[in-house]
């Protein structure tokens, strides 16, 4: 049978701690999600990942993982004479077998000795599960509908992958990357013991308008040559609709305007800002009367914007 470094595919070493795996479990989980990873042997690593955890986060499978020592990935080999009986007297033939089917008939065994009260409660696996919102969802709350599998052992200590399906209230105020705690969501508990949690990992869909700055949001607006020369009051569209912005006289390009209380809605019930970012605009198909008033402005202005540079500018008209 070809051997699988467990520590290796986790980029952890071999005397690393629970936390240690956990933390690069999740880490890499996140990186190879098949919802996530635009790798396209992404959903291979994630299974193995899944494999290399499902092993080395169970204390007793990790040592029976680690009694089998150290060899290159890929390599054939056949584990130590003395390994079969330290799982518990049962012997196997391991032609033609896969590390992790291995492993998932000791998990079913010792899993079906517990079934039948051969130890205390187990609790569920907790489970980690990426939801992308809107912003209008981030902003207002929303209801979402959830639908994932995850693998539960049945009455006979076999494992099976069981749907979960239900609808799940993603608060008013959640920001992009964090995490939500749903407790009793996870995997099912055995022998009394308690289900396990879900979290859901929380992320925003890129929107046509908008820009996230934590709890802050920032849109382009468009103004006219007269408009950021004269001022002028316009419209903007928020997520809570639109409001009337006054344009100050004299504005450029990349000026940013704030429109307070209109951005994200936070933790504490406050609210970030919109920031308006003014982007002058000229006529894209000017009239003849248009572009004579152009040039008459340009015949009679004196000023240069780019004086900055020190050049002789006499001959530009």
């Amino acid at each position: 049978m070809k051997f699988k470094d467990y520590y290796e595919i986790l980029g952890v070493s071999r005397t690393a701690t629970s936390d240690e795996i956990k933390k690069a479990y999740r880490k890499l989980a996140h990186q190879y999600h098949p919802d996530i990873s635009k790798d396209p042997a992404g959903e291979e690593k994630f299974k193995e990942i899944g494999e290399a955890y499902a092993t080395l986060k169970d204390s007793e499978k990790r040592a029976a993982y680690d009694a089998l020592g150290s060899h290159p990935s890929g390599q054939e080999f056949r584990p130590p004479p003395n390994w079969s009986g330290s799982q518990g007297g049962q012997s196997y033939s391991f032609d033609d077998i896969d590390l992790s089917d291995l492993f998932a008939n000791f998990a079913g065994r010792r899993h079906g000795e517990q079934h039948h009260g051969g130890h205390g409660p187990i609790p569920g696996q907790d489970y980690e599960l990426a939801v992308q919102i809107s912003l209008e969802d981030a902003y207002h709350g929303a209801m979402v509908d959830l639908n994932f599998t995850v693998p539960e052992y049945d009455n006979q200590g076999q494992l099976k992958r069981v749907a979960h399906t239900f609808k799940a209230r993603i608060p008013k105020g959640v920001s992009h990357g964090q995490k939500l705690l749903l407790r009793g969501k996870g995997g099912k508990g055995a022998n009394g013991g308690k289900n396990g949690n879900l979290y859901l990992n929380i992320s925003f869909i890129a929107h046509s308008l908008f820009r996230v700055a934590e709890h802050d949001l920032l849109i382009d607006l468009p103004v006219t040559v007269w408009e950021a020369t004269l001022g002028a009051t316009v419209k903007v569209p928020t997520l809570d609709g639109p409001v009337n912005l006054k344009i100050p006289a004299g504005m450029n390009s990349g000026k940013k305007l704030r429109i307070k209380g209109h951005g994200l809605p936070k933790q504490n019930q406050a609210h970030g800002d919109l920031f308006a970012v003014l982007q002058i605009v000229v006529t894209p198909n000017p009239s003849e009367q248009e572009v004579a008033l152009m040039k008459q402005l340009a015949d009679i202005s004196s000023f240069n914007p780019r004086t900055h540079f020190g050049l002789d500018t006499t001959n530009e008209k």
